[in-house]
């Protein structure tokens, strides 16, 4: 990873204050009627105001903090009776951190200026220093190794910043675990147990980067990170079956590791099974996964610069995948679409150019949401039982025959009370 930018301790504050607190200010910034202790209209002493709810509280060594509930993150809603479901998109990026290539910082842009939120899962050995790199103990591999590598104290600090502003933007911070072993010793040969440790040292090297890095006075993460992680996807997609049981046990709520058509996800081993799917491939008879490094394969083979005539071509092809799988979802059976990207610049950066082309032809439609996995989970738990197992019916871009107001148009049973969208449920 290479060096980007560092950030003042302060701004986790202040960034905080713009995005989720009213009434954030200095003493500096006040007049005198609106000072601490003065009612500004009677301008008698006033009692002191309480502490805001949300105020940063540090955990552990201050690499993370409780800073209150995540800003700009929806509420879901229960469809009402004959109601069309949105359109979800979901945009998520495998390893995510910040290079030279500036990649994490771009995509926060798109996402900004396109009304969309992403999920980034985030490497731990991507917050751990080369020179601690002994730190990590792989499953069934020695100390200190990892198939791809570790980070520096720039490339560290470069991503810390873009994990929180990414946070404070409503995006989810989720996981893809630490050395990223694929093959023959790797993460399908994983036990349960093996899972377990592995997850546990990914949150490990998030909570402690301040004291593995030495940069105490740099902001902290602003979410506790045992709360915040509730969902991954795995190296290859290799180890699900393990990796689910233990992710289970854990508290996860979804995964997102495997391959589906494009149809209403269903829980499996009790998560949301949130599989990428098989999507139409522009002149080939087989369908194709919506994954970049699944494109290049397809493309170029295991070259990641291939022939650079057919960069633009390859990008292409991959964008009007995608899009021919957002067209069919669309007009059909509204299933949610699931992408899966990584930072790369593969062929050209031609898989980039063409998931920036894709959010901004699909986040502004009508009904559609560009959502993270997180409130996608909130959504489905949300609804009524009965209500998603009726849309499980409907096939790969199929609507409904008599439309969706005939098809769902059958009251659903009321939530149960404290479950989000529940009547009288708290936000």
């Amino acid at each position: 990873m290479a060096a980007t930018h560092r950030i003042a301790a302060g701004t986790v504050i202040a960034a905080v204050c713009a995005a989720s607190l009213a009434g954030c200010g200095t003493g500096a910034e006040r007049s005198e009627a609106e000072r601490p202790g003065r009612d500004p209209l009677s301008q008698k002493e006033a009692k002191p105001a309480p502490a805001p709810e949300n105020a940063v509280r540090l955990i552990g060594d201050g690499s993370t903090a409780y800073t209150g509930a995540q800003p700009r993150l929806p509420r879901p809603e229960r469809l009402k009776p004959g109601q069309k479901p949105p359109q979800f998109v979901v945009f998520s990026w495998d390893g995510a951190g910040e290079d030279g290539q500036k990649l994490f910082s771009h995509f926060r842009k798109v996402a900004r200026e396109n009304n969309a939120t992403m999920t980034y899962f985030l490497s731990g050995v991507y917050l751990l220093p080369e020179e601690k790199r002994d730190l990590y103990r792989p499953p069934l591999h020695s100390p200190g190794r990892s198939d791809i590598g570790f980070n520096d104290r720039d490339g560290i600090a470069a991503t810390v910043e873009q994990l929180r502003l990414a946070w404070l933007e409503g995006n989810e911070i989720g996981t893809h675990f630490n050395g990223h072993f694929c093959g023959s010793g790797g993460v399908g040969e994983w036990s349960v147990a093996d899972w377990k440790d592995e997850i546990a040292q990914a949150k490990r090297f998030v909570k402690s980067w301040k004291t593995n890095t030495g940069m105490r006075n740099t902001a902290p993460l602003p979410f506790d990170y045992d709360k915040e992680l509730i969902g991954a996807r795995t190296p290859c997609l290799e180890g699900q079956k393990n990796f689910m049981a233990a992710a289970r046990d854990l508290g996860f709520r979804y995964d997102t590791s495997g391959v589906n058509n494009q149809v209403w996800p269903s829980k499996k081993h009790g998560l949301w099974d949130l599989s990428m799917q098989l999507v139409p491939f522009p002149g080939h008879s087989f369908e194709q996964l919506t994954m970049d490094y699944n494109f290049m394969v397809n493309q170029s083979g295991t070259a990641t610069q291939g022939d650079p005539a057919k960069h633009e071509f390859w990008g292409d092809q991959m964008r009007d995948s995608l899009l021919q799988g957002f067209r069919r979802a669309y007009d059909g059976n509204r299933a949610p679409l699931i992408i899966g990207n990584h930072f790369e610049s593969w062929n050209g950066g031609t898989y980039m150019r063409a998931v920036e082309e894709v959010v901004e032809t699909v986040c502004n439609k009508p009904e559609v949401r560009c959502v993270s996995f997180r409130q996608l989970a909130d959504w489905l738990d949300a609804q009524d039982p009965s209500t998603l197992e009726k849309l499980r019916t409907l096939n790969v871009g199929e609507p409904p025959k008599q439309g969706w107001k005939a098809f769902l148009s059958a009251r659903p049973a009321p939530a149960p009370k404290g479950v989000p969208g529940a009547r009288g449920a708290k936000g």
